[in-house]
């Protein structure tokens, strides 16, 4: 049965009508790696692995880019729900340095493959205001500016004066980060994958995998419709569905909502089109589109349960609606696309990939947090390497025992 992510009405999709289409699998093949999912984390382990001598295949239950990619707000950050102070206090120093900087690396990487793909992925350089929502936010933002300032990443701590000479609301203090980014998910996606189909990479859609098992150092995974799939290692790229191949104690699901606004014609009090978030929890963040609407999302809370999710949408579009015009009165706007969806997190705060005895030579990506498409890019490169090389140095953090 097949987990439903998400229900409302999606924008994405409309940004590229013409979008391409991929084989069913009809055959039993073979391959050095199987990919599991051809979303977000799918696509970018294709990417990457795309350029070693591999036979690379991909396969998607559904069409390519209908799961939670579809869905994706798709704000490109290097700082996450869990604050960097926070990171260090669970990690330590270097391990929480370290993870910051594979994502801002990732970040960078998304950009530079963004504006070499054939299909335009409409990735933007964006700054950051993250503002105090109350007090505890503001020794929150000065602990966050300390880890930044002393490892060279590039950041201001903006006084109540300074947020209101440039925005139309006013907040005691803010973090402002730079060279952030934006893009449309669903766009670099197919892309993604179109670039890596002329590598030789394999894409199959509406693929469904129903049995696996494993012998001779192989592992033989079956689809629903009797056809076989012989490969040397497995990556299972399945987003928040990867949770129905291996439950793992470090995942959880909560929900989330978003809005998708009018066309805005005059962005003029809106310093930069800066990417906005905030230290509350839940907290709103907000973004604009190549097409100059507003994205606004969050109102996250604790549902597993799409009906209720879905029961609390209409109620949830009108309150980020509201909470938009708290900070923009002057910007009109009205929902023309909104959504509920599931969002997948960890208890701990970073991402991870899981190896297990049962599943030998499987790696799971689970590139779960509000940075997803960022961790799944560290985490991808992170797996090809542990796959064309044996290790990489960053690979225990990322481990689900956390060494």
């Amino acid at each position: 049965m097949d987990l439903d992510l998400q229900s409302g009405k999606f924008y994405w999709p409309t940004t590229f009508p013409n979008t391409p289409t991929y084989p069913i699998l009809e055959d039993d093949i073979k391959c050095d790696v199987l990919i599991i999912g051809g979303g977000s984390s799918g696509a970018q382990c294709a990417h990457y692995l795309s350029d070693t001598n591999l036979d690379v295949v991909v396969v998607d239950k559904r069409k390519i880019g209908t799961g939670s990619t579809s869905t994706n707000t798709a704000l490109i950050q290097y700082l996450g729900d869990k604050m960097l102070f926070e990171l260090v206090n669970s990690f330590g120093e270097e391990a929480a340095i370290l993870h910051t900087k594979l994502c801002e690396e990732a970040m960078n990487e998304i950009e530079k493959t963004a504006h070499s793909m054939e299909v335009d992925a409409e990735f933007t350089r964006r700054d950051t205001l993250y503002y105090a929502s109350d007090k505890a936010g503001v020794e929150k933002l000065k602990k966050e500016y300390f880890y930044l300032e002393k490892h060279g990443f590039k950041a201001d701590l903006l006084t109540e004066k300074q947020i209101s000479e440039r925005y139309p609301f006013k907040k005691e203090l803010a973090l402002y980060t730079y060279d952030d980014g934006e893009l449309n998910p669903f766009k670099y996606n197919h892309g993604l994958l179109k670039e890596a189909i002329k590598k030789g990479v394999r894409v199959f859609e509406q693929t469904r995998i129903s049995g696996h098992k494993f012998e001779n150092d192989e592992a033989i995974f079956y689809t629903d419709t009797g056809h076989s799939i012989k490969a040397r290692y497995v990556i299972i790229a399945a987003g928040y569905e990867g949770l129905e191949f291996k439950k793992e104690k470090n995942g959880l699901l909560t929900s989330s909502y978003a809005v998708i606004t009018n066309p805005v014609d005059d962005f003029k009090d809106w310093y930069n089109r800066t990417l906005i978030w905030e230290t509350a929890r839940p907290y709103i963040y907000m973004r604009t589109t190549k097409d100059r609407r507003i994205i606004i999302g969050g109102l996250d809370d604790s549902t597993t349960y799409p009906d209720d999710r879905d029961s609390k949408i209409i109620h949830k579009k009108d309150k980020l609606i509201e909470e938009f015009n708290k900070l923009f009165p002057a910007i009109h706007v009205h929902p023309e696309y909104y959504l509920g969806a599931f969002y997948g997190g960890t208890h701990d705060g970073l991402p991870l990939i899981g190896e297990y005895e049962e599943f030998p030579n499987c790696y799971f990506l689970f590139g779960y947090g509000d940075n997803g498409l960022v961790y799944s890019g560290a985490l991808a490169k992170i797996i090809r390497d542990m796959i064309t090389k044996g290790s990489h140095p960053a690979k225990n953090l990322y481990r689900k025992e956390r060494l």
